[in-house]
């Protein structure tokens, strides 16, 4: 039964309330504050950072110059912290701010402290040295034509060089001590008071203890050595840096609550999509079992990779022990089994788990390597795991699992296709720093009944978990991506996006992990909370003529050749109905944002081929580096140079105006006409970025048979349904003594139950008409039916598969019509389906079978808003 969970005070932080007022405020677009990174950053901190900043992190640089600007910035803002959940790019933030305070204030001192060496070794990649895949600078560091270097330090120079950023990266134990030694060339408050400096607090919910009633004295005197640096210079700031900030304790919450200046949280983290799901297995399996458990999932989710074409997909199980003895004889257990593994043993596990299991995903693992050849598994398994392939990082210090650099090396860099580990044996702490993103099982070893778990022992799980639920970022359908993109489909590749927690099943543990889960507020589904329904063909669908011998149709693709990407209308880009830039408002980010509110509006005509439309094009082109001549020709290889994707007309050239909506007496200035050229140069990229692939839909549809995609299926669904409105609970639909569907039930949504019923309203006059009348719902799994765009000014080539098929047969005849019901939430998102399937009607379509006629109608919203109804009347009855 689920545990209720405790709502914490709500806590009001009057700096992000009061930014966020500020940005509000139409009166105030004269500040230069409100103008500034809308809509992105500038370019000197776009061009020199190696990845794309998110909403959420650019927001964040924005509430900074927010603060910095103002005119008491010494005194109001010279502390701050950005309150970010782990996993959601703290260190890019961190990068994104070294540059923004050497462009706007001058800074070239900074100081990085955090308590652990292993963070500092792992900051050292990120913001050091360049040879590493982690590193977060662009390979080459320029401002304003001038090369920028990122030099790191023992002690800041008397006299600094221009274009040179100074770090100095140190644990805040080692700074203590030199500042409290007066060794020979080491740091002292003299020397620092001369200098401006920003002090760059990592994992700062450790310099805080001064402030807590216990907190330690180690602590305490942490904090004040970074309050004094701080204070020793009026220009100096520090910005710290956390995951786990306790704002219900008061001392916290007087100190930090007017702070606080980046507020993104690890629920909304994981509810935008940035993260792995993350869920937990509990059963009565000893350890072995476990093992094993983890092990079959592990590799079914690698199988799963490799059937979908995704390259180089390692899975990494990590096995957490809390007593370094046990943990070494988890890892000498676990070599010998998978050693000694034999068929039998593996058939009888997986045949006795079938039937005891209350996992879902447990139960589709061992469904699925039943149908395997065992003996081929077994080899495939011992030589995946053998112990070359497994890890030991037990820790004997306080700098938790990454405490030996060999180690840190080995455990940072396992995306890597040559880094062999697919196992991890550890007495993992905190383990802060660990950046890890393949790591997609944390298996908890047992340690007896007597050794329940405590609160303070499962807090450290919790943000192990945290840190496990990074995203994977895989290529899909020759496509990456750094959000989940299965959250609302039942493809098997769902579980490349789940982190599995296999916990012990101890009451008193569980209560504790669930308490420490719920006080991080990380959203954790537990798998026997979930349900599968399942519904069969029925037999007398079987004995139909249209089941054994009928077909259903999708379109074929091709190989789309290298010169036939010769225009912007090939990405999707639709000159003619290019979107019309609203710069009357704008969307508010929360915590902080931008909006108008509701303003009388007048649209405004941009020519581009007028010279000062022109020159700011040119100055727009080169403030995204995107559009740099190298990066576009990645996308667009038939372009000629930037001149020929500026003028000609298969290019920019095509278009001639933009259309600008603006408030009733804005001023159209040339700093918003340049952010209209900016915004409509954002959505092009868009399309280049999602559309460049290498097939395309043709018009020549094929029939797959019907007993291919009509077969016995299941949807998972949950009993947590808090937050989730009624269209969106899954559930069972009764269809028997209803010929007209194939499946005894239709497990379905809301929605889909009315377009169900709407369709059921209509067939006994559509049987009048038709010998055969049926309504075939289309599950996702079979993948055998997946329309793609194939109209010539087209532009994506994903494809997809409509929900349900409506087939009608008479003699002579037969009509199919592809329906698709669509969340509100999506329409815009997904209108591109609703094009092709409109396109049915009015393009040529070449179908095998010259009696078959395909239609598509419009998506079916609540309430039948876009007119299915109407639609199926005129053209099929």
């Amino acid at each position: 039964m689920p545990q209720k969970k405790v709502i914490a005070k709500k806590i009001e932080l009057p700096l992000l309330q009061e930014i966020g007022d500020f940005y509000k405020d139409i009166f105030r677009q004269d500040d230069s504050r409100w103008s500034f990174g809308v809509p992105h950053l500038p370019e000197y901190i776009r061009s020199n950072l190696k990845h794309d900043l998110r909403a959420y992190q650019e927001s964040s640089i924005r509430n900074l110059n927010y603060t910095q600007k103002d005119s008491n910035a010494n005194s109001r803002f010279n502390q701050l912290l950005f309150h970010m959940a782990t996993g959601s790019g703290k260190t890019d933030v961190m990068a994104a701010l070294m540059l923004y305070m050497y462009y706007e204030a001058g800074m070239q001192n900074f100081l990085f402290v955090v308590n652990t060496n292993a963070v500092v070794a792992k900051t050292r990649e990120n913001l050091i040295n360049s040879s590493s895949p982690k590193y977060l600078f662009s390979s080459n560091l320029m401002l304003e034509g001038e090369k920028l270097e990122i030099r790191e330090v023992d002690r800041f120079p008397s006299r600094s060089e221009k274009g040179v950023i100074y770090l100095r990266l140190s644990t805040v134990q080692t700074l203590a001590n030199e500042l409290s030694s007066y060794r020979e060339n080491g740091l002292t408050y003299e020397e620092l008071a001369g200098q401006k400096l920003v002090i760059l607090a990592d994992e700062a919910h450790h310099f805080s203890a001064g402030t807590k009633s216990a907190g330690e004295k180690k602590d305490r005197a942490w904090e004040n050595v970074l309050d004094r640096i701080r204070q020793i210079n009026p220009a100096n700031r520090q910005f710290e840096f956390t995951a786990t900030i306790d704002l219900q304790n008061e001392a916290i919450r007087n100190k930090y609550a007017n702070k606080i200046v980046a507020q993104y949280e690890l629920s909304r983290f994981v509810r935008d999509g940035y993260s792995k799901k993350v869920r937990y297995l509990q059963a009565n399996a000893d350890d072995e079992q476990k093992m094993l458990n983890a092990v079959l999932l592990s590799q079914y989710r690698k199988h799963i990779a490799r059937e979908n074409e995704i390259a180089d997909f390692k899975p990494v199980i990590l096995f957490k022990s809390n007593k370094i003895d046990i943990s070494k004889a988890t890892r000498d257990h676990f070599l010998e089994l998978m050693d000694g593994l034999t068929v039998e043993e593996l058939r009888s596990f997986i045949e006795q788990s079938q039937k005891s299991t209350n996992s879902i995903i447990l139960k589709k693992v061992y469904d699925y390597f039943s149908n395997k050849n065992l003996a081929q598994l077994v080899v495939e398994l011992q030589r995946d795991f053998n112990a070359l392939n497994t890890i030991n990082v037990n820790d004997t210090a306080s700098d938790g699992i990454l405490g030996d650099l060999n180690d840190l090396k080995n455990l940072n860099s396992l995306e890597e296709a040559d880094n062999p580990f697919r196992v991890i044996f550890a007495v993992a702490k905190l383990s802060e720093g660990w950046d890890v993103l393949n790591l997609y099982d944390i298996v908890r070893i047992s340690e007896g009944a007597e050794k329940a778990t405590t609160k303070t022992a499962t807090n450290s799980e919790a943000q192990l978990v945290g840190r496990g639920a990074r995203y994977y970022p895989f290529e899909y359908e020759r496509r990456k991506s750094f959000t989940r993109r299965f959250d609302n489909s039942d493809s098997d590749c769902s579980v490349l996006e789940y982190l599995d927690y296999h916990t012990i099943n101890e009451p008193k543990y569980l209560e504790n992990l669930r308490k420490s889960l719920d006080e991080m507020d990380l959203p954790v589904e537990d798998d026997s909370s979930f349900e599968l329904l399942s519904t069969t063909v029925k037999e007398k669908f079987k004995k139909t003529k249209f089941y054994q011998s009928g077909k259903l149709y999708y379109n074929t693709v091709e190989d789309i050749p290298t010169h036939d990407w010769d225009s912007l209308a090939k990405y999707g880009v639709r000159v003619a109905e290019l979107p019309e830039v609203d710069l009357s408002s704008s969307v508010i980010e929360e915590n902080g944002g931008v909006i108008l509110g509701d303003v009388q509006t007048t649209t405004k005509i941009l020519e581009l081929d007028a010279d000062m439309s022109n020159r700011l094009l040119k100055k727009a082109i080169a403030r995204n580096p995107f559009y740099r001549f190298n990066r576009l020709r990645e996308y667009l290889p038939n372009l000629k140079s930037i001149r020929s994707f500026l003028e000609d007309g298969e290019w920019l050239g095509a278009i001639p105006e933009l259309k600008v909506t603006l408030a009733e007496g804005q001023t159209f200035t040339v700093e918003l006409q340049l952010k209209a050229v900016e915004q409509y140069l954002a959505y092009i990229q868009r399309s280049i970025l999602m559309n460049y692939k290498k097939q395309r839909g043709t018009n020549h549809f094929i029939g797959v048979p019907v007993r291919e995609i009509v077969q016995d299926y299941d949807k998972k669904f949950s009993h947590q349904v808090s937050g989730q409105v009624i269209s969106q609970i899954i559930r069972a639909k009764d269809m028997r003594g209803k010929d007209w569907f194939p499946h005894l039930d239709a497990i379905v949504d809301g929605l889909e139950e009315s377009l169900i019923d709407l369709i059921e309203g209509y067939v006994e006059q559509l049987q009048e008409k038709y010998e055969d009348v049926y309504l075939i719902r289309n599950d996702e799994r079979t993948n055998g039916l997946k329309l793609h765009e194939f109209v010539a000014d087209g532009g994506h080539y994903a494809g997809f598969m409509p929900d349900f098929v409506l087939y009608l047969g008479s003699f002579g005849e037969i009509v199919q019509v592809y329906i698709e019901p669509k969340g509100e939430q999506l329409l815009e998102r997904d209108q591109w389906k609703e094009d092709l399937l409109q396109s049915l009607n009015r393009s040529e379509v070449l179908v095998e079978d010259d009696n078959v006629r395909l239609l598509g109608v419009h998506f079916y919203v609540n309430g039948d808003a876009r007119g299915v109804r109407d639609e199926l009347r005129k053209r099929v009855l």
